[in-house]
């Protein structure tokens, strides 16, 4: 494995590495959180499309969608893992949703894409059952988890009634997003743009043509109703450079879009330390904010 495919892993594995020292935060209490494993939200080529599903004791109502996916890759973990890095959140009283979507290389980024907008439809279509409000639900990921996170905070939609699967009927909208280091433009990092860097060439998933990088760039897609968005980036990262999330922090306070940019200086892709300890203090507070106290 070359270094930036592990890099990629690093990323969406970090918290199972990385562990917030009790230095860098207060201790995760040891609350009782229930695991519902391999929830299927769909299927497609006869294969099962799942999620993990990590319910608190004192849930409040809200719901988070974790995309699961660095690089576009989507692996399977033990859910009782899982929990380690999803503790803060959990903690916090939110239900969290552990998304896997079809995998690179099999799958595309645009299957990706539409894979986590049908478990967005799912989680709110089954929103009683969960335990939380079909209006109060959140999206998170890291890397091409946060472009999936983008994609979802700014191509929403109310779903499409006509349509005979009842999933398919519902929103897919969101209430809150939390971006990490996320590119956000794909059209500079596929394989034939002159601007792609050489790491990029490492990645299956961005073989793809220009038509469909700005389809799925969520930089072009940014409009007025977009969720409230934080974006969490390092100021050092040569794999997703800053200005992924400069950009789009432009974009979203030209159209009046509630949203909030931190950078680390230094850091690079993943955060580790301070910086990583600071990052979850602020997408904890970001989803109290706009989907607690709203």
């Amino acid at each position: 494995m070359n270094r930036y495919r592990a890099l990629l892993l690093a990323v969406l594995l970090w918290p199972l590495a990385n562990p917030v020292s009790a230095q860098d935060q207060a201790a995760p209490s040891n609350a009782h959180v229930d695991i519902t494993a391999d929830v299927v939200y769909g299927h497609k080529l006869g294969l099962a499309m799942t999620m993990d599903v990590f319910r608190p004791q004192a849930a409040n109502g809200v719901g988070v969608l974790f995309m699961v996916s660095g690089g576009w890759y989507s692996n399977w973990s033990p859910p009782a893992q899982l929990l380690g890095m999803l503790r803060p959140m959990t903690d916090a009283g939110f239900t969290v949703f552990a998304v896997r979507h079809g995998s690179s290389p099999r799958f595309t980024i645009p299957e990706a894409v539409s894979d986590v907008r049908r478990a967005v439809r799912f989680v709110r279509l089954n929103a009683a059952e969960f335990g939380v409000s079909p209006d109060r639900l959140g999206v998170f990921g890291m890397s091409a988890g946060g472009h999936l996170s983008l994609m979802l905070g700014t191509t929403g939609d109310d779903g499409n009634e006509s349509a005979t699967d009842p999933v398919e009927r519902v929103s897919d909208r969101v209430q809150a997003v939390v971006a990490w280091v996320a590119p956000t433009d794909l059209t500079i990092v596929i394989h034939s743009a002159p601007e792609s860097l050489p790491a990029h060439k490492n990645f299956p998933a961005l073989d793809l043509d220009r038509a469909a990088a700005a389809e799925h760039s969520p930089l072009s897609k940014v409009t007025a109703d977009d969720a409230p968005t934080l974006l969490l980036a390092g100021a050092a990262d040569e794999l997703v450079p800053v200005d992924h999330s400069r950009r789009i922090r432009d974009a979203l306070q030209k159209q009046g879009v509630t949203h909030q940019l931190v950078e680390y200086p230094g850091a690079g892709h993943g955060l580790t330390g301070n910086d990583l300890a600071d990052a979850i203090k602020q997408m904890v507070a970001w989803f109290q904010t706009h989907l607690v106290d709203a």
